[in-house]
């Protein structure tokens, strides 16, 4: 049996999504924060990493949601939410979807240590280089937003699965005013018209109004 761990305001919102998506059946266990905003003693324990997302399939345990979903896509959808590989749109479906977690995601972490000017701000000579590629980051999904309905093309994928999260929910860690950005804010409309993103977002964050505005 599939289950997906769950850890509440994590990237494995991404599992369960992709979960809803493909109408499969799985096992959600759902584990809350704890007051120092990290994961709890029992989720830690389920892989050496301790990190969030983790799957168990039989006798498989599974961290990193790039892998997850990549695995679920292939064994329990068939890779219907993939691109083929002699599809003319397979270079960009492999781009977001490894753009997600290889540059966005790495990008955002610089917003989690407050403003730049700010005591709490990330110190270093990385701090500027890494607040630019931010911006460079955000004017690329906009500019390719502008370009397609969704990250592969005129059809939803995992590759949208996978950058969402980084447009959405790490707004709530790391803010970023959306404003300026009209091709995300109608993609994010789009999203979040879909009755499966609305389905996890409500299994696996009930107490999260998503971000997406």
């Amino acid at each position: 049996m599939l289950t997906v761990h769950h850890l509440g305001l994590s990237q494995s919102e991404r599992v369960v999504w992709i979960c809803e998506e493909l109408g499969i059946s799985y096992e959600l266990n759902r584990y809350d924060r704890g007051a120092d905003g990290m994961a709890p003693k029992d989720y830690k324990a389920l892989h050496p990493l301790g990190t969030s997302p983790i799957i168990t399939d039989g006798e498989i345990v599974l961290p990193e949601s790039g892998a997850i979903v990549e695995y679920i896509n292939n064994k329990y959808g068939a890779g219907r939410l993939g691109v083929a590989p002699y599809a003319a749109n397979y270079a960009s479906y492999l781009f977001w979807f490894h753009f997600a977690n290889g540059t966005m995601m790495p990008n955002e972490m610089i917003g989690l240590d407050g403003p730049p000017g700010t005591p709490e701000a990330l110190g270093g000579f990385m701090a500027p280089i890494m607040r630019e590629r931010r911006k460079r980051s955000w004017a690329l999904v906009e500019q390719r937003l502008g370009e397609a309905a969704y990250f592969a093309g005129p059809d939803f994928t995992a590759a949208d699965v996978m950058m969402v999260f980084a447009l959405t929910t790490m707004r709530a860690f790391a803010p970023w005013d959306a404003s300026g950005y009209p091709n995300v804010l109608a993609y994010l409309q789009r999203i979040g018209g879909r009755p499966a993103y609305r389905r996890a977002m409500q299994k696996g964050d009930p107490e999260l109004s998503p971000v997406l505005s």
